[in-house]
């Protein structure tokens, strides 16, 4: 996913700076290149491709809560392995 996100930023940055170095170009139409065919794209990009993630941070979040609010202890990653003895 952020392969493509970086490939296609250097892409819009090269077009903006083409745009602002050409003869015929300006600053302005470099930002607005840059803006209209870089951030706003990249920005609608990883929101909609970090759309799965969010949605499972949230429901590990809510199952988290759920278990404190039982008065149940947490399941953690070390639940169901044997405890470590202490040497004496």
């Amino acid at each position: 996913m952020y392969l493509v996100a970086i490939a296609w930023a250097y892409v819009a940055l090269t077009m903006a700076a083409a745009e602002a170095l050409s003869p015929q170009g300006t600053l302005l139409g470099a930002f607005i290149t840059l803006l209209l065919y870089g951030v706003l794209p990249l920005g609608l990009l990883l929101y909609i491709l970090g759309t799965p993630g969010r949605k499972r941070r949230r429901r590990a979040a809510e199952s988290l809560a759920e278990g404190d609010a039982s008065g149940h202890a947490a399941a953690g990653p070390a639940e169901g392995l044997a405890a470590e003895r202490e040497e004496a």
